[in-house]
């Protein structure tokens, strides 16, 4: 498997347990800080690399000190980023996430360089070098950009798949709809597909969005796993039960298991199935890319009683 994540990067600033922001110039002392790259293109690729897969990632980063150390983390992960291109006066994309002892957390976010990255800057040859090409976040670059570089990587042979940021709204799914007939696999939230179609339930919503020409969506559903619709029916994977520290890049992660287990010739549910279990791998602790684990370790892991 020869990836290429193309799309949103992050560096992400975790602060663990956060109970309440401290009025004034208040101080509360915390268990940890860390640092870590992210994004739907940063951490999918990250916990890929884990599994196995040769990753290079591209997008778009500032020549700041964030740009720096984001850099660094994606290249001790084992993932290539010399496809990244640098923005001068953009700031690299960055997030502060206070994380709640119950894992969950609000955001404080800078869409940054993220917002700079377009066609013109695709490595088209890397491109047609590639098995696979995942881009996340269209919408920032829009569905006409997308659907230029998806239509590309499937004349060539490449697997193509996409992953999105923003809250399901029916106007975003206008925008990035010029890209989704490229698409062999679409990896959204229920959240995002009710969002986007206004449907009653999550399978009916994930055929809408095949009507609109996906081959196959996979919808993450929190606690719940993951629902897995595509022409030959819909199939429910559930989530693997585990004492959740920080939910930061679980969907990222959900979806390098999926796509890892689809270039290994798995079945969709069965690639869902890894998908899952290296979700609730990266969810025992802070940031997205937490765990030290590997292909034969996530797949034990989805294989316990």
């Amino acid at each position: 498997m020869k990836v290429i994540t193309m799309g949103a990067h992050v560096l992400d600033v975790l602060v663990h347990p956060v109970e309440s922001i401290p009025d004034g110039q208040g101080a509360h002392l915390v268990e940890q800080i860390k640092v870590t790259a992210a994004g739907a293109a940063g951490g999918t690729a990250l916990t890929l690399a884990k599994l196995g897969a040769s990753v290079r990632t591209a997008g778009a980063i500032g020549t700041d000190a964030a740009g720096d150390m984001l850099l660094m983390l994606l290249g001790q992960a084992g993932v290539d980023g010399s496809l990244l291109v640098r923005r001068d006066g953009i700031q690299t994309s960055a997030s502060v996430l206070p994380i709640r002892p119950d894992g969950s957390r609000p955001a404080f976010h800078v869409i940054g360089a993220n917002a700079a990255y377009g066609a013109d800057d695709v490595p088209w040859d890397a491109l047609a070098d590639a098995t696979h090409l995942h881009i996340g976040g269209p919408e920032f670059m829009g569905g006409d950009a997308a659907a230029r570089i998806l239509s590309y990587a499937r004349e060539r042979g490449v697997v193509t798949s996409a992953d999105i940021l923003a809250p399901g709204d029916p106007g975003l799914l206008e925008w990035i709809a010029p890209a989704l007939p490229y698409l062999d696999y679409l990896l959204p939230n229920d959240e995002q597909v009710l969002g986007f179609t206004g449907a009653a339930d999550l399978a009916a919503g994930c055929r809408a969005l095949l009507d609109r020409g996906v081959g196959c969506v996979a919808a993450t559903a929190g606690a719940e796993g993951a629902l897995v619709v595509d022409a030959h029916g819909a199939s429910p994977v559930p989530a693997y039960p585990v004492d959740v520290v920080d939910t930061t890049g679980c969907g990222d992660a959900f979806s390098a298991g999926f796509l890892r287990g689809v270039a290994l010739g798995r079945d969709p549910r069965a690639a869902a199935a890894l998908g899952c279990a290296a979700a609730a791998l990266v969810a025992q602790g802070l940031g997205s890319d937490h765990g030290d684990f590997d292909l034969a370790a996530a797949d034990a892991f989805a294989a316990r009683p």
